[in-house]
């Protein structure tokens, strides 16, 4: 079984994960934060290099730096891990995600005027469904979980990775797997599930995705993407399937689609967008690249504004 080390990055509520295989301290980053402050426009690595530490740290050598979907709350820090990653083992991992990337890379890029040359070919990989790739001896699994986005993965990861004649794409059922990073899908039971008012988001998918990951077996640990935990308690990073069945308010067993849908759409209607959305997509589509530079050597971000019904 892997080991899973859970980083907590408070200001955007993330979690942040280093899976290791403990047999040969290979290891993956997943959904790694940079820090931002809107205020100031002000960008920092501290989240990024409290990762970098820890898996000095451990010993680890990192294979891969994975992305469950296009973060609209958080700026990744996938492309600044990379590059000092390659400094430090000597080459590069590749940051993957789903295949679905392009249509919400096109989408963004079209609406923040992104030419496309900066956010084309930004991740190295790109998962077809259900591919399965080895962290060190271990299998990782890629599931489309669409709903919150449309190009949104889990990571499935556990078990010994089987050889096949098609390395790149194999199935692992035969693999027992105890452990799903789950992105954006579900998050602690009393919060529930992610929204879904986003392009491409739909709430009957997220219905599916979510049973899905509830039909896995009782004793899967179910590690989401945020936190947002009242003052009563503190973070927690994993709950069994068995505990979302019976207490997620929002999936829970007793809760059919029909009423899923109804209380997801009203709810989200309700919602104020993310305080790092436009900031967040714009970074996030090029992999944590940072725009070009303009010819005054300023990077921009584009911000919309809201004038509401207001011409002149």
């Amino acid at each position: 079984m892997p080991t899973i080390h859970n980083l907590f990055e408070p200001v955007t509520g993330t979690w942040q994960f280093i899976v290791a295989d403990p047999s040969t301290l290979s290891a993956v980053i997943i959904d790694p934060v940079l820090d931002y402050e809107p205020a100031t426009q002000v960008i920092t690595t501290t989240a990024a290099d409290a990762l970098l530490a820890y898996v000095k740290e451990k010993g680890y050598k990192i294979e891969r730096i994975l992305e469950t979907h296009v973060h609209a709350d958080h700026l990744t820090s996938s492309s600044y891990l990379q590059h000092r990653l390659s400094q430090t083992q000597g080459f590069k991992p590749p940051i993957g995600i789903g295949k679905r990337i392009t249509q919400v890379q096109n989408l963004f890029g079209r609406r923040y005027q992104i030419g496309k040359e900066e956010y084309e070919q930004v991740f190295d990989n790109l998962f077809e469904d259900d591919e399965s790739f080895a962290v060190g001896e271990l299998t990782a699994t890629a599931l489309h979980l669409p709903g919150h986005t449309p190009d949104h993965l889990g990571y499935k990861i556990g078990g010994m990775y089987l050889s096949s004649v098609n390395p790149k794409i194999q199935t692992t059922n035969a693999c027992v797997s105890d452990n799903v990073i789950c992105g954006d899908s579900l998050f602690h039971a009393d919060i529930g599930t992610a929204r879904c008012d986003f392009p491409g988001g739909d709430a009957k998918n997220l219905f599916k995705s979510g049973r899905r990951l509830l039909d896995l077996d009782e004793h899967v640990k179910i590690w989401p993407g945020h936190d947002y935990p009242p003052p009563d308690r503190e973070p927690v990073p994993f709950l069994t399937v068995g505990e979302h069945r019976r207490l997620n308010r929002h999936i829970k067993d007793s809760i059919s689609e029909e009423q899923f849908v109804k209380m997801r759409t009203e709810r989200d209607a309700s919602l104020k967008e993310p305080r790092l959305l436009h900031q967040s997509l714009q970074v996030n589509v090029r992999g944590g690249r940072l725009p070009a530079p303009t010819e005054s050597g300023q990077r921009m971000l584009h911000l919309p504004l809201k004038l509401n019904g207001l011409e002149w």
